[in-house]
């Protein structure tokens, strides 16, 4: 079956036995009933579901014309306009059901992918490279609607350009041998969201200038020798009504430790070849491609805000003040500026040198830029708005307690009874104020590395001639 239902999912994750240490023991039960992992995995075993719903078979899925078979969309390698069009409606029916909430949602890396196959053909005639390798991964997660997370990131023990590791056991992950059956990996790398709770884990050095840290592979998560360090769960407790949010979309993250672990041949898409490992990603459709799932993503989240914001407003009527109408609409603004840089990038679209329709990169830039910036200014506004109200959120179990009516009575907002007021604030206090909703600031923040960097980058991809040219011809 080439579309998955969610109950396929939980199942074959908890059939794999990953190996995933929660504090200072292995997890030895079936990770979808682990209170640390099953809220986001029961969240994506709904968005499986959903691909099986007649009323969004066609939003979710499409059938292939050389195959006959149905696929998950987000595997679709757009060849027209139509088509790029048809990826963004997916992404963004999955985006609304998590309200934004999940980065590494099965689209995310399903997208990633696809990108990066459909880029193969720059690994041909290369040494160490195997781009059919890329191609028929691409084909086998897709035939079996197969989870992804991945890992690019070195520890951060040293981030001098030329810094070189003193010791003989490696820290960051490289590789230690080569065989008859494939390439051995020891080491450790960051930082792979959903890590433990995905069938497969593809890993990408990010170049420097070490031979043996020139590589991308993809092995699965229950490789032998292969181990997710978890960090600790900010899923609050298991009840959505106290904890809405992070009881449903808490994704853990993890250090992966590789222990010898054997990448067989077939799995390697390339190897021993640094400069490989350092300019295919951004030579191929990766960055059009993610960037292009992450802002649709980012404006569901937005929206979310939005919604929450007007809601805290009206809930404690403070709306006839300027400087909260500033706040409100500063954030209607922004999701209508990256409402139009999403258009302009898919208008834009056009087929690349193996004929996939990408969409076009400069404005999906400039709308990560700015996401980047603006999203860590949500948590102060809310603070502002919700000042006590974020601090005065009672369990919602005292409201079954023998002061139940008093509380109903005395936190009570302009339109709620107290129950329902609270429920609203526990909201918002999940949302920027919990160890989940920080997460999600610094999260965002960095989701394509330091926004610095980012914009760094984005200035040196800039054709400046036709500004400078202004100023040329108004001096002659």
């Amino acid at each position: 079956m080439s579309i998955r239902t969610g109950d396929a999912y939980l199942t074959s994750i908890d059939a794999l036995g990953n190996k995933v240490l929660n504090g200072k023991s292995i997890v030895k039960k079936p990770l979808s009933k682990h209170s640390a992992f099953r809220g986001v995995m029961r969240t994506q075993a709904g968005l499986y579901d959903l691909q099986h719903d007649p009323a969004y078979a066609d939003v979710l899925t499409y059938t292939d014309s050389d195959t006959g078979e149905r696929y998950g969309l987000s595997f679709l390698k757009p060849e027209t306009k139509e088509d790029l069009k048809r990826r963004s409606s997916m992404i963004r029916c999955w985006a609304e059901q998590t309200n934004g909430m999940v980065g590494r949602s099965p689209d995310y890396m399903n997208t990633v992918l696809m990108a990066l196959s459909s880029s193969a053909s720059l690994l041909e005639g290369k040494d160490n490279c195997f781009p059919d390798h890329l191609r028929s991964y691409y084909e086998y997660v897709r035939q079996h609607d197969l989870t992804m997370t991945h890992t690019f990131i070195d520890p951060q023990v040293n981030r001098a350009d030329f810094y070189f590791e003193q010791n003989d056991e490696p820290i960051a992950a490289k590789v230690v041998d080569r065989n008859a059956e494939g390439i051995i990996i020891q080491g450790a790398k960051l930082l792979a969201t959903q890590g433990g709770i995905t069938d497969e884990l593809v890993v990408m050095s990010t170049g420097g200038f070490e031979q043996d840290r020139g590589y991308g592979f993809a092995i699965p998560s229950n490789a032998e020798g292969l181990t997710f360090v978890a960090r600790e769960s900010f899923a609050g407790g298991k009840s959505t009504a106290d904890y809405p949010l992070s009881a449903r979309y808490e994704e853990i993250d993890t250090i992966v430790l590789f222990d010898k672990v054997l990448v067989p041949w077939e799995r390697i898409f390339y190897y021993d070849n640094v400069a490989v490992a350092s300019s295919f990603k951004n030579q191929s459709n990766f960055a059009a491609f993610t960037l292009h799932q992450v802002l649709i993503r980012r404006i569901a989240k937005l929206e979310f805000a939005i919604g929450l914001v007007q809601s805290l407003i009206e809930e404690i009527n403070i709306a006839e003040y300027q400087h909260v109408q500033e706040k409100a609409a500063s954030l209607v603004i922004l999701a209508e500026v990256l409402q139009s840089l999403l258009q302009q990038a898919e208008a834009g679209a056009a087929p690349d040198q193996w004929g996939t329709f990408c969409p076009d990169l400069k404005p999906l830039q400039v709308a990560s830029n700015i996401f980047a910036r603006k999203y860590p200014e949500i948590a102060p506004m809310i603070h502002q708005l919700g000042a006590s109200g974020l601090m005065s959120i009672p369990p919602l179990h005292a409201f079954k307690s023998e002061h139940g009516t008093a509380l109903n009575h005395y936190l009570q907002g302009k339109t709620n009874l107290g129950k329902d007021r609270v429920k609203l604030f526990r909201l918002a206090w999940d949302f920027v104020m919990s160890s989940f909703g920080t997460r999600e600031t610094l999260y965002e923040y960095f989701f394509f590395g330091d926004p610095v960097r980012l914009i760094g980058q984005f200035y040196g991809s800039v054709n400046f001639k036709p500004y400078t040219e202004k100023i040329d011809d108004l001096l002659s």
